[in-house]
């Protein structure tokens, strides 16, 4: 009996990485589309792809049983007007260009799961948000609804399509867990600004799981919010990395502090001073099991 295929366009980034080896552990065929495709011995096949445009690796699209797209440029910027037009269009195009694929294939895939960001809420404080919250105010949350809207106007007839807003994923070597762990490392663990805002955060091995539950379970339709169901401020979060991290208390970083820092850091200080405080509702009400509920569990199995 042959393998089944998993497609993951943009599957050479931070998630996409994790979540190829979680599926050949599942026993599944993978083929991760990119730009720099090369041979690899863990089993995964890359193919070319410049996320714009088809080509040669329709051919692995057709048949296969779902299709993940995590395409997009990384946010971890500045974010100049250029910058901010190259990360719209990346995810845009992108999304395009795997519907055109999808309508030009004999056998398409039974599911595709799109990857989202919770930054579609904005900033809204300390109210929870659900899937069904209106999007907010921003740049990032235009940036998000071009984003939705482009993937969920797409006409399929008969493809599953889930889409995921993902949190901050925690792992020890990707993401901005990486980066907050090397300045809490260097002494420089404080809260950023007032520390008020929220931080909706999950471990990584749930998200995998999600992304599990995305392709093989027929009752994962529509928007999901993908993040752990605590969140919490960032002066919590500091406050338990540099307890995991055995660093002493650090004051907070004032605001022209986080602003001077994010441009040797050559990043956006929104990233640090704006937050959301989101549940996973519909993952719950299916029942949704979490390894890593809580922030210190996480951090202390990541650091531990």
């Amino acid at each position: 009996m042959s393998k089944r295929r998993i497609v993951l366009a943009g599957g050479n980034g931070f998630l996409g990485r994790s979540l190829a080896r979680k599926l050949l552990k599942k026993n599944y065929e993978v083929v991760v589309l990119t730009r720099t495709p090369h041979e690899r011995k863990d089993g995964v096949v890359e193919v070319a792809w410049n996320g714009k445009s088809l080509g040669d690796w329709v051919e692995s699209v057709d048949g296969a049983h779902a299709i993940v797209n995590l395409t997009g440029r990384s946010v971890n910027c500045r974010h100049t007007p250029e910058n901010v037009r190259e990360i719209n269009e990346s995810r845009i195009n992108s999304v395009n260009t795997v519907a055109a694929a999808l309508h030009n294939v004999a056998h398409p895939p039974g599911v595709w799961v799109q990857a989202g960001s919770l930054a579609f809420y904005g900033d809204l404080e300390d109210q929870w948000c659900e899937e069904n919250t209106p999007s907010g105010q921003g740049e990032a949350v235009e940036t998000c609804r071009l984003w939705e809207s482009t993937f969920k106007i797409v006409p399929l007839a008969n493809t599953r399509r889930v889409l995921l807003r993902i949190g901050l994923v925690l792992a020890r070597n990707g993401g901005a867990l990486s980066v907050l762990g090397k300045l809490t490392r260097w002494f420089l663990g404080g809260a950023a600004g007032s520390g008020r805002q929220y931080v909706s955060w999950i471990h990584l091995a749930d998200m995998n799981q999600m992304w599990l539950d995305a392709i093989e379970r027929d009752n994962v339709v529509g928007v999901f919010n993908a993040t752990s169901p605590n969140p919490v401020t960032n002066a919590e979060f500091m406050r338990e990395l540099r307890r995991a991290m055995h660093r002493p208390w650090c004051p907070p970083a004032p605001i022209w502090a986080v602003r001077l820092g994010s441009r040797w850091l050559q990043t956006e200080p929104s990233l640090a001073l704006t937050g959301r405080r989101c549940t996973p509702r519909r993952f719950l009400e299916i029942g949704f099991e979490f390894q890593f509920p809580e922030l210190p569990g996480a951090l202390a199995d990541i650091y531990g």
